[in-house]
């Protein structure tokens, strides 16, 4: 079903720009102590997992997994804010960085992308062998929320969630990706694509592309947005023919109708990142997908509050509320 949401921005923060962007200043100095382990994988490279705080083998609390966005880790304001509310209410969060995420260089090739599941329900068997009776949950942020939307949708009643929250998924990746183009959207963008090349140029010294991605110092340079970058980099790293197909086969929307287990999906219709088409149809919905639009909100912003300059993360408590009514 799709319904309107309840969320009311703070009368100070209706902008979608300064919804966006807010929590990097306000939270700039937020901490989060985490417990960091290490998950050697059967292909050679690892996954880093991170903890509020280890539980032990016969716990019952809920683990609540949480899923970063393009190029996050566990220091991104948002992670850090939504780990600090679910180590408050109680229970367990396990933050996965994806490869090459969180200041670790991967050892392989590959990296992590938007439709990247096998790493995730690598994650999942992991903690269900060695915390066989903990209720799991999870939370995903933006290409992580795209990436738990898929999930759900491949894994119908196999999925080891109970719960999941999806936080502005880019559930049409083609269309978002020529919408943050424009605009005044195009400034995020560049962010992004900064720290893309950044990451790209770091591997480049370590690892080997060469048999995987056919790139010469000069497109390096010339990369201008994230269609090529994925066109160049993303879509031959991980077998996709080009950017077109990565999108195609990735895009969280297709996957919605086969969702088995409840998920809740969180979207402002203002958001700068995502275009309007990442919007679902009523009828690309499963039952149990519940699509939460609200006109306000920004992208991962979602800030409410009265009190001048101090916002109230209403994300945080939105979805623990979800998770706790099915957990």
């Amino acid at each position: 079903m799709i319904i309107e949401s309840q969320f009311k921005p703070a009368w100070w923060l209706k902008n979608k720009h300064l919804q966006t962007v807010w929590q990097k200043i306000e939270r700039r100095n937020l901490t989060c102590p985490v417990v960091t382990e290490q998950l050697e994988l059967a292909d050679g490279d690892f996954l880093e997992i991170n903890w509020t705080k280890k539980p032990a083998a016969n716990t019952q609390t809920p683990i609540v997994v949480v899923l970063h966005g393009l190029e996050g880790s566990v220091n991104s304001t948002y992670s850090k804010g939504m780990m600090n509310a679910i180590k408050a209410a109680g229970w367990t969060g396990l933050l996965i960085h994806f490869r090459s995420c969180g200041g670790k260089a991967n050892r392989l090739p590959r990296a992590y992308h938007s439709g990247e599941t096998g790493d995730l329900a690598f994650v999942c068997n992991w903690v269900k062998q060695h915390f066989k009776q903990a209720p799991l949950a999870a939370i995903g942020f933006s290409l992580g929320a795209n990436v738990l939307c898929k999930f759900a949708g491949e894994t119908a009643e196999d999925n080891p969630f109970l719960a999941s929250v999806a936080i502005c998924p880019p559930l049409d990746l083609a269309a978002s990706c020529r919408y943050i183009q424009t605009g005044s959207s195009q400034i995020y963008q560049k962010y992004l694509l900064d720290m893309l090349l950044d990451n790209l140029s770091r591997k480049l010294q370590r690892v080997n592309l060469n048999p995987y991605v056919n790139i010469t110092p000069e497109q390096f340079h010339n990369i201008k947005n994230l269609w090529q970058f994925d066109d160049l980099v993303t879509a031959p790293l991980h077998g996709f023919k080009n950017a077109q197909d990565y999108y195609d086969k990735s895009s969280g929307k297709q996957f919605l109708k086969t969702v088995a287990k409840p998920l809740l999906v969180i979207h402002a219709a203002d958001d700068p990142f995502l275009s309007p088409s990442s919007i679902p149809a009523l009828n690309e919905l499963a039952e149990p997908v519940t699509f939460e639009l609200s006109q306000k909100g920004g992208h991962v912003g979602f800030i409410s509050g009265n009190c001048l300059f101090k916002g109230e993360y209403w994300l945080e408590k939105r979805a623990l509320d979800y998770i706790s009514e099915l957990i």
